[in-house]
């Protein structure tokens, strides 16, 4: 059962470019999104099915991973724990994620086409920022013989999945470790800052997924709260003082827009991580109600007043709408390091029996709450099982119209960018538009600045679009003080769109215009300003994208 841990730390945010070449690879580009992640954590299926749960689309009873893939679900996420059973082999319930469970459903999963993200938990059952226990068979041992014990059971579990021809494409190595793995050996936070034991159980299980796997699957270390810029920049900066040459590749969040803070300080966050670690970053868990009723009259982790402070409706609608928000917060992380989204228990419909645990399973962790399942109105299928619309999140993002979008075409500073149309008022001089070193994503971004009164435009104007709704986003960062500064949409068959920009105190914000109606067959975007002396704004990463 998922626990909601907050952490309340204040921080000095300090900005920190660095150039692009030093930064990990990342997805391919910044234009065709083909390689974004559109995945779901899938481990409740056969709890589900078992329980006599069927999913249908148009009326017709199908295999819920086929609907998802038909969606365009390109990656499954599966929990695994190490001994979900007791003494007598009576199952916890809540998925019974054994190994014999999770290779199962990545052998359905690898079928439809999916790659596969193994949540290794580290222990017996449900692990979280709460309760990080250590598997029943590991609690006596020593920390030496620990290491080797991590080490050892990573490494056995990927020679299983690499033997069955299942190898996994990602792991993780622990559950929402921003507390640590296996208490109290492992433990952070609380008072306890030394991150040694930490880092080398973690390095211990990373050499394990290397020695079956090399560097062909992709460690994960994942944290909760994904809106806490704080939180992350504690623990990854204690983690890597200790272990600065730790062999992970990606930062994985849990982010809830009801529990996790706003969309602008997730954004914040993952831009200002990636920087600061030269990690590629992703949602591995995140998800929306579209409904707030209860399908099994038993109680939901989301309420109204979730609904009011996450600020979208709890509908269908809701649903994609958040979706799409978050889609644009990760393909606005800087220089494509934003790898994609996993929706969490998509499948977890209302099948009597198939809860979030059982009676054994509220013995081992002397848990007296009702057992139920609590995410029934946070699915992508209905209380019966029938699909919803909202599955349309698994979509491809539709490629970035913009031509040179980050201004790094030229590779170097001009007054005329590839694929922009700059216009100067009267009296305003050439260089008061031109491409500088100082780039949100990459190494150059297009700066207006002058020492005088002036008016300028960088536009561009795409044609042969689809009709449709489209979104318009980009980075800026601005002095303020313009009599005029915005973004805008025109041209498109519906009123002009436009954006006023925000003063910059703290870097750089993402700028977005929703709901541009695209009616015959082209539109024009652009920045454009009425300045003051030595007023200045940057734009960068600039995107125009389909969003049907």
């Amino acid at each position: 059962m998922k626990r909601i841990v907050g952490l309340l730390l204040v921080c000095i945010l300090v900005v920190t470019l660095i150039p692009n070449n030093v930064v990990q690879a990342a997805r391919k580009s910044d234009t065709n999104y083909s390689d974004f992640i559109r995945g779901a954590d899938i481990s409740m299926l056969a709890d589900v099915e078992e329980h006599g749960g069927k999913f249908y689309q148009n009326g017709k009873s199908q295999d819920a991973l086929q609907i998802m893939s038909s969606s365009g679900c390109n990656y499954a996420r599966i929990r695994l724990w190490v001994d979900p059973y007791d003494e007598s082999g009576n199952s916890y319930g809540g998925g019974h994620n054994d190994l014999k469970t999770a290779l199962a459903l990545a052998k359905r999963a690898k079928s439809k086409g999916m790659k596969v993200l193994l949540d290794c938990h580290l222990s017996d059952w449900w692990a979280d920022p709460g309760t990080q226990s250590k598997p029943k068979a590991w609690k006596n041992l020593s920390y030496s013989k620990l290491k080797s014990q991590v080490h050892d059971y990573m490494k056995s579990v990927m020679k299983s999945f690499k033997d069955a021809g299942l190898t996994p494409d990602m792991v993780q190595i622990g559950n929402e470790i921003s507390s640590g793995v296996l208490w109290n050996d492992g433990k952070v936070g609380s008072g306890i800052d030394d991150f040694t034991q930490l880092g080398e159980l973690l390095e211990s299980g990373i050499k394990g997924v290397r020695d079956v796997a090399g560097s062909s699957t992709k460690i994960v270390l994942h944290l909760d709260n994904g809106g806490s810029y704080s939180l992350y920049d504690w623990w990854f900066g204690s983690l890597m003082k200790v272990k600065p040459n730790l062999d992970f590749d990606i930062i994985g969040l849990t982010y809830y827009p009801m529990w996790h803070g706003t969309l602008e300080e997730l954004q914040w966050n993952l831009n200002h991580i990636t920087k600061a670690f030269n990690k590629d970053v992703c949602i591995v868990e995140t998800a929306y109600a579209w409904t707030l009723s209860d399908g099994d009259g038993l109680g939901s982790s989301f309420s109204s007043a979730d609904e009011k402070t996450a600020g979208y409706s709890a509908s269908v609608q809701g649903q994609i709408d958040f979706m799409r928000d978050l889609e644009t917060v990760v393909l606005s992380v800087p220089n494509n390091h934003g790898l994609g989204v996993f929706y969490w228990e998509p499948e977890w419909i209302p099948a009597k029996g198939a809860y979030w645990g059982n009676e054994t399973g509220k013995k081992y962790i002397g848990d007296t709450g009702i057992l139920s399942n609590p995410w029934d109105n946070l699915t992508l299928f209905d209380f019966k099982g029938n699909a919803l619309d909202s599955l349309s999140i698994f979509s491809q993002p539709k490629n970035n119209l913009i031509s040179n979008p980050s201004f790094e075409v030229d590779n170097s500073e001009t007054t005329s960018p590839s694929g922009w149309n700059i216009w100067l008022g009267n009296g305003t001089t050439t260089t008061t538009a031109q491409t500088k070193w100082n780039g949100y994503s990459g190494n150059y971004n297009l700066t207006f600045w002058e020492k005088q009164a002036y008016q300028a435009s960088a536009y561009q104007t795409i044609k042969g679009l689809p009709d449709g709704n489209y979104t318009l986003s980009a980075a800026i960062m601005s002095s303020g003080g313009q009599k005029t500064c915005q973004i805008y949409a025109k041209n498109y068959g519906g009123s002009e769109k436009n954006k006023a920009i925000p003063t910059s105190d703290t870097g750089w914000n993402i700028v977005k215009i929703d709901n541009i109606k695209v009616t015959n067959g082209q539109c024009e975007i652009g920045l454009y300003t009425i300045a003051n002396a030595n007023n200045w704004v940057n734009i960068d990463h600039v995107i125009l994208r389909k969003v049907d």
